[in-house]
């Protein structure tokens, strides 16, 4: 699984003008099902989001996490990040998981960080979202299990 995470003191998404999900402060976490993903990297990949020490301690370094402070998490889906640009300039997705195991993963990525202790808030799968956000920072990390 592919995820971008981002710090931010605020986001939302919106569905057809209606704000379906809210954060902050806390993570926007835009993430992605690939091929061959399964239950065993949406846990590996929430577990570690909910660990990220990316939030400022008292003497102002990154040392906290979302957990730490008492964060949320907005989590929404993005098929885009499994992008390739390789050839040409029109960007091919086929290394994302196909629809239906994309949307099972995505719901149980956001579960998995839920059951974390972070209070989680989605976007809705396949829609057309318009995300607004305040990046805190800004702080932004790409983060996939492939890559440890």
């Amino acid at each position: 699984m592919r995820a971008l995470v981002q710090r931010v003191s605020e986001a939302r998404v919106d569905v057809d003008g209606q704000t379906i999900g809210r954060c902050g402060p806390g993570l926007l976490v835009l993430i992605c099902a690939m091929q061959g993903d399964t239950e065993v990297q949406a846990q590996k990949l929430a577990s570690k989001i909910a660990k990220l020490r990316i939030f400022r301690d008292d003497q102002g370094r990154m040392n906290r996490s979302v957990l730490d402070v008492g964060g949320s998490a907005l989590v929404v889906s993005q098929f885009t990040l499994a992008g390739d640009t390789s050839r040409g300039n029109r960007p091919g997705f086929s290394a994302a998981a196909d629809p239906v195991t994309g949307q099972a993963l995505y719901q149980a990525f956001a579960g998995l960080l839920r059951a974390t202790g972070v209070p989680v808030e989605t976007g809705e799968f396949g829609a057309d979202m318009a995300v607004h956000l305040v990046n805190d920072g800004p702080v932004t990390l790409w983060m996939d299990t492939d890559q440890g």
